[in-house]
Parts: C-alpha cells; sequence; structure tokens
C-alpha cells in the first residue's frame, strides 16, 4: 500500500507505507511535521524554532544578504504550513523543508538575475566585498601575515559567496547541514555524480581563492571556474 504525496514541483510522488514508517520512527521532526498536518500549532511553532536559524544561514550565504534571507526564510515556513495537508514523510524532514528552501532561493536568484539584465549596477553596490578589497582594506597592500581567527572566517566567507548559486547550496547543505550525497541530489534534482562533482569543483574553486590570502597573506583573486562541464544530471 502506497501514499500519495506531492513533490516540491507538485508532481505525484508515492510513498509506500514501510517507508513513512521508518521516517516516522527514525525522525522526531517528521513527527513534528505529521502532528503539523494534523493541525497542531504548536508543533509546527517548535519546527519553526529548530529549523530558523539554520535556514537563515543557509538563505544568507546562498543570497548574500540578511534581509533576503529572513524575507525568503518566511516564504520558506509559510510553503511548509501551505502544504501540511498534502505531507507524507518519504525523507527526513530537514530534506523535505531544504528542498522547499532550495526553490525559494533558486527562484529569488533568478528574480535577481532578470533584474540585474535590465539594470546597471553602480561600483560597490554588491551586498559583499570581494577577497581583494577585503585584503587591501585590512592590511594595506596584503603583506604576507597570519590572519586571525575572525579575519579568515571572513576570508571564508567571501569566497563561498562569490561561487556559483548551485555550488554554495550544494556545499553549504553539505558542510554545514551534514547531509548525504543523495540527500543534497534530492533536495537540488541531482544525481549523486553530479552532485559529488559540483562540490568537487567548489571546494576546487574555494582552495584557489583563497590559498594567496590565509597561505601567504598576497595575491590576486582567481575568477572561480563555471559549471559548463558539469554533469547536470
Amino acid at each position: 500500500m502506497t501514499c500519495q504525496a506531492r513533490g516540491s514541483g507538485g508532481q505525484r510522488l508515492s510513498v509506500s507505507d514501510s517507508t513513512a514508517q521508518r521516517y516516522q520512527m527514525a525522525d522526531p521532526d517528521v513527527r513534528l511535521m505529521l502532528r503539523v498536518r494534523d493541525g497542531d500549532v504548536l508543533a509546527f511553532e517548535e519546527l519553526v524554532k529548530r529549523y530558523q536559524n539554520r535556514l537563515l544561514t543557509l538563505l544568507e550565504h546562498v543570497t548574500a544578504s540578511r534581509d533576503q534571507a529572513e524575507d525568503l526564510a518566511q516564504e520558506v515556513f509559510l510553503r511548509l504550513f501551505r502544504a501540511r495537508r498534502r505531507y507524507q514523510p518519504g525523507a527526513r524532514f530537514s530534506t523535505f523543508l531544504f528542498t522547499i528552501a532550495h526553490n525559494v532561493a533558486s527562484n529569488a536568484v533568478r528574480r535577481q538575475s532578470r533584474r540585474r539584465e535590465v539594470q546597471v549596477d553602480s561600483p560597490g553596490n554588491g551586498n559583499s566585498a570581494s577577497l581583494d578589497e577585503m585584503a587591501v582594506a585590512k592590511s594595506g597592500f596584503m603583506p604576507a601575515r597570519q590572519l586571525d581567527k575572525a579575519e579568515r572566517a571572513e576570508f571564508v566567507r567571501a569566497a563561498i559567496n562569490q561561487l556559483s548559486d548551485r555550488q554554495r547550496m550544494a556545499l553549504m547543505l553539505c558542510k554545514f547541514e551534514g547531509l548525504s550525497y543523495a540527500e543534497i541530489g534530492q533536495i537540488m534534482g541531482l544525481s549523486e555524480k553530479a552532485v559529488k562533482s559540483l562540490l568537487a569543483r567548489a571546494r576546487q574553486n574555494l582552495r584557489a581563492a583563497l590559498e594567496p590570502y590565509i597561505l601567504e597573506g598576497k595575491g590576486t583573486l582567481r575568477k572561480p571556474d563555471d559549471e559548463s562541464d558539469a554533469d547536470n544530471t
């Protein structure tokens, strides 16, 4: 016997009773979401409390804007609540939630891209400084010196923000949420092979961008590789 649910794109998904039971027993957040499905508002408030900061961190890295991340997080939780009656546990709750978050963030990024196509940004309008700008601001002409912990974190954050949207999303889900390739693939609509390739390119780009600053204290930012030859299936 199977239950019918709808995926984030509206497609009909089949979740077997045994699968639903397995996730219900293994994941306390699934049990909370099932209570939400049954009309328990307090259970929904508990899920928001558990995931709000995690969502904000993920979305802020994807959008490079705290204000926009807060708006998108509200939209994610709103979509979650609206989908409550159709919910069936076919995966961990975090996978279900971050699939919604990925769709919301992707839509926001596409809207931003369309706006950029019809307007010219003035210099310095970005939400985050480039690594070159940060290095010059902090040390004049980037002398070779050891960066402190806070500076290293700033440089890493700036480098992550300069990755492609998909590389940022995959890296955040892997590094900060600890999700498997299979779970990331489910969230992003990619094969495990494509996720592995995407993460490899993200790490390669981060290493190339950060080495001149963190290891040498000087250098020129290398433009990250694009994903034109990545496996997208």
